[in-house]
């Protein structure tokens, strides 16, 4: 609290001894004096109070660090994972920066965590595009982060094979961007947000995180290429890596307040979650599975759904035991398949629709069956995945879908 400026003030009532001073009366004189040391020492106190306050000197708070207090940045932080993890760091306590461009992101997630956290010092957002080298240099040079937890990027494996370019930029280019000015500003946790689309389609089943990555489609490629790059660049630094590969994620927060919201024109994209509620809400006719003759028991795709709810805890853990000097990769998943018709059965019970299903040809980059064995993590971050039953994760989605049938009602235009 500020001091009170008013106390050199004299009180009604009170006669001044400086007032009608007798400055011949030599007596008097080392009192004065000490009482103008006194004021001066107070003003000088006053003085450092007021410089040590919340915008004294025009600087955010969040230009500062303070003791006690971890300051992440949060890269798509208005996206699905990304908002889900913003909520699960200001519930814990850490100061929140988001930067997004909001070209897949929702301004309306933000402004529920600026609701739910409203105090100063905790959130904040900036809009920008980790494209422009400048922007990102001026935001690292304007804020000082502890660390960073990337998860910006386009991400979704059919849009990768038809616009590749637009991969290679937005998520390899774009982490090297992030990465120089982590370098630039001495900013030494990175938290990557990565995908096990980096190991392609492997000969033998669980993925472990020595299985070779040979990724099959430019999403998977961008992501390992980023990968590549920060381990050959982390060698030379005392940097603490933690790289996060996970699988296919599904669900929403718990308690209501965030879920999944697609832009329309990427519902062809999209994840299957999303289409499966489309479905079920009457947005689209049906639900398209592509491809029904993979080499699985059903034909379908298989693969290791990860409610987003474990994904976000185990972004919290590998930060919290982050140190300098190591590199951490670990897969995040359930560690079990699930084939697509199995997933599409498990949604049509958790929203009670009987969603027509239309079985189109393949679509092109996709693999017929992966699942993680997540027993590394298990035994080195003591991580294990909470919330494995499907229809009751996309119970809890749905939940959401429900309430939101225009997603946030705030997309960017």
């Amino acid at each position: 609290m500020l001091p009170n400026r008013n106390r050199t003030q004299p009180r009604a009532g009170r006669s001044w001894p400086f007032s009608g001073m007798d400055y011949s009366d030599t007596r008097r004189k080392p009192h004065v004096l000490a009482k103008i040391l006194m004021a001066a020492i107070l003003t000088a106190v006053c003085i450092v109070i007021l410089k040590q306050s919340p915008g004294f000197s025009g600087k955010s708070v969040f230009s500062r660090r303070e003791p006690g207090v971890t300051h992440v940045l949060v890269t798509g932080g208005a996206g699905y994972i990304g908002s889900h993890a913003s909520l699960r760091l200001l519930k814990d306590s850490y100061r929140v920066t988001i930067v997004d461009n909001l070209s897949r992101g929702n301004i309306g997630a933000v402004k529920i965590l600026q609701e739910l956290f409203p105090e100063q010092g905790r959130l904040q957002f900036i809009y920008a595009d980790l494209g422009d080298a400048k922007a990102v240099n001026r935001i690292f040079k304007e804020n000082a982060f502890d660390a960073v937890m990337h998860f910006a990027a386009v991400a979704y494996v059919g849009e990768s094979t038809l616009e590749p370019l637009r991969y290679y930029h937005n998520i390899t280019s774009n982490t090297l961007v992030v990465l120089e000015a982590m370098a630039a500003h001495g900013v030494k946790t990175l938290i990557y947000s990565s995908t096990c689309a980096t190991y392609g389609e492997p000969e033998k089943m669980p993925i472990t995180e020595q299985t070779p990555q040979f990724p099959i489609n430019p999403y998977g490629k961008a992501k390992k290429m980023s990968e590549d790059i920060i381990l050959d660049y982390s060698k030379n630094t005392d940097m603490a890596v933690m790289i996060l590969r996970y699988f296919n994620v599904i669900g929403s927060d718990p308690e209501g307040r965030l879920g999944e919201a697609p832009r329309p024109e990427l519902r062809e994209h999209g994840r299957i979650s999303g289409a499966c509620f489309d479905a079920a809400l009457g947005v689209m006719s049906g639900l398209k599975v592509k491809g029904t003759d993979y080499p699985t028991a059903d034909g379908t795709c298989v693969r290791d759904y990860i409610d987003v709810t474990d994904l976000v805890d185990a972004h919290v853990k590998a930060l919290n035991q982050a140190q300098p000097n190591k590199i951490g990769i670990y897969n995040v998943g359930t560690g079990k398949g699930r084939s697509v018709k199995e997933f599409v059965e498990a949604c049509k019970k958790a929203t009670g629709v009987n969603i027509k299903v239309d079985y189109l040809s393949r679509r092109p980059g996709d693999y017929a069956e992966v699942y993680s064995d997540p027993s590394k993590i298990n035994r080195e971050l003591n991580w294990t995945a909470q919330f494995t039953d499907l229809q009751q994760s996309l119970s809890v989605a749905w939940r959401w879908q429900k309430a939101h049938p225009n997603g946030y009602g705030l997309r960017s235009s």
